[in-house]
């Protein structure tokens, strides 16, 4: 798996074949077709080691509250890391690394007191937020890497949003001033914080 997260964080998905993993390991393909099938197989095994870490750490935080935040920063520093990460996560939602973090918001939910009708519904929409947006957060990172800084991009991103209709787009045109220095991971604790908030009033 390491050596698989090796090659993931170096070259990407495309660069991470058998005969590349073979020969970073100086074995055989034999020896590791013995524990993964195939590729696909090979991506949700390395996820999910990565996954199972940060599990690890929000299990030890014994306020839910803190142990969601621990898991929704731990997950989002991951994919931020290992960008690769938010593109496997979304392509099976039945995957191991996925029921991990389902059964780590799931647990933290009941421990929230959320009633039991409304668990599941309250773990999915955690989850969701979770997955989407830190996997927006890592392709955004991604395109801003291989294209200009990151302020000079959003600085640009928001140029073009101030020049456009303020009839049409009135918000847009405001939060444009805002776009170019904010900070992706305390808006991110900032969405966890509102979703936890509604539990706490519906509960």
């Amino acid at each position: 798996m390491e050596a698989a997260i090796e090659i993931l964080d170096k070259d990407g998905e495309d660069a991470l074949t058998f005969r590349a993993l073979t020969a970073h390991l100086a074995t055989g393909s034999g020896a590791i077709y013995w524990h993964v099938a195939d590729k696909h197989e090979l991506l949700a095994a390395a996820t999910d080691h990565i996954i199972a870490r940060v599990m690890t750490e929000a299990v030890k935080e014994p306020n839910p509250q803190d142990a969601i935040h621990t898991l929704a920063m731990g997950v989002f520093d991951a994919i931020d890391a290992h960008p690769w990460i938010g593109s496997q996560l979304s392509r099976d939602p039945w995957q191991d690394a996925v029921l991990r973090i389902l059964e780590g918001v799931g647990g933290r939910v009941q421990a929230l007191g959320v009633p039991k009708q409304d668990q599941f519904n309250t773990a999915t929409a955690l989850i969701s937020f979770i997955l989407g947006i830190a996997g927006q957060y890592a392709a955004s990172a991604r395109f801003v890497a291989s294209n200009a800084n990151r302020t000079e991009h959003l600085g640009a991103v928001a140029a073009k949003w101030e020049q456009l209709d303020p009839a049409e787009y009135p918000f847009v045109r405001q939060v444009a001033k805002i776009l170019p220095g904010h900070d992706d991971r305390e808006q991110f604790l900032a969405g966890i914080n509102l979703i936890l908030t509604g539990i706490e009033r519906a509960r």
